[in-house]
């Protein structure tokens, strides 16, 4: 899939990115670390409906550095997980994710570009998990099609997308205007309305016109407040530093001043040496089944 979230964390997601590198993959592992509970909420969600139907076989489209296939496997003891996703690096640091809690045995990865196609190497699944990926894809659609073909009658697929990019800061972060973070969001929503035209899309409408029957949705809110757990700091630094990156030219000379200090690990101002920081986030989730 154009791999996994990628083109930020925010979760999982992630097929589909171009190049992202070892940024991105700290990124994953922070949103994983700092989330841990909200994501094992999400997962749990999803096995309540597939009560009564242990899945064997999970796929996982866009799985990036593993924070739900990790969660999956916690969650579905008898579980293997196929672990699919466009980066080999974020495999490979999957991998090592999985062999550091002794889950290794039960993940197999698949790199492969979904919108390259189907990839033989899948095979059949009982749960496909979608966490960040699906607006990646180029033609969404199609793989949903594809999706369904390797499930069984009843087999369920849960798709995981944003429903908004972490958020740390106050509105007046004391540095520079007010504002800053919420106008780095804006600029980067304009972005991603070029780049990724499915990023909000009404995936109910579109998992039934592909033939799924949508047994569920439900909005998942996560809200850290301050204090903030410590690597919640580093999280911040991350994510706010890749917007810094992506936004150079969408953003005022005043506005990147106040990024620059607030990301300078050393400087007064930094991000690290705040005690006010949250986390605030919200995924948004649907349970559909391929027809009996």
């Amino acid at each position: 899939m154009p791999a996994h979230h990628h083109g930020h964390p925010h979760g999982q997601h992630h097929q589909g990115h171009h190049h992202h590198g070892e940024g991105l993959a700290a990124l994953l592992d922070l949103d994983a670390e700092v989330l841990r509970k909200y994501h094992a909420g999400i997962v749990g969600w999803v096995r309540e409906h597939a009560a009564g139907r242990e899945p064997a076989t999970i796929v996982d489209l866009g799985a990036g550095t593993g924070a739900g296939t990790l969660e999956l496997l916690a969650q579905f003891p008898r579980a293997s997980v196929v672990a699919v996703d466009s980066d080999a690096a974020m495999l490979e640091r999957l991998t090592s994710n999985a062999a550091r809690r002794g889950l290794a045995g039960r993940v197999r990865t698949v790199i492969a570009d979904l919108d390259a196609g189907w990839p033989d190497g899948i095979g059949e699944a009982d749960l496909v998990w979608a966490a960040n990926s699906m607006h990646h894809l180029a033609d969404p659609g199609r793989v949903l099609r594809e999706i369904q073909a390797v499930l069984p009658a009843g087999g369920l697929l849960a798709v995981i997308e944003l429903g908004s990019f972490p958020r740390f800061l106050p509105a007046d972060a004391g540095v520079g205007r007010p504002g800053l973070e919420e106008r780095c969001h804006e600029a980067m929503a304009r972005r991603r309305a070029e780049d990724m035209p499915h990023m909000g899309a009404d995936w109910a409408a579109t998992l039934t016109g592909a033939g799924f029957e949508v047994r569920a949705e439900r909005r998942f809110a996560a809200d850290l407040p301050a204090p903030a757990p410590e690597a919640a700091g580093r999280y911040a630094v991350a994510s706010l530093r890749r917007s810094r990156e992506g936004l150079a030219d969408d953003l005022d000379a005043e506005d990147i001043a106040a990024l620059d200090a607030l990301l300078d690990e050393q400087g007064p101002h930094s991000i690290l040496r705040r005690t006010d920081l949250t986390v605030r986030a919200e995924r948004l989730g649907w349970i559909a089944a391929r027809p009996a």
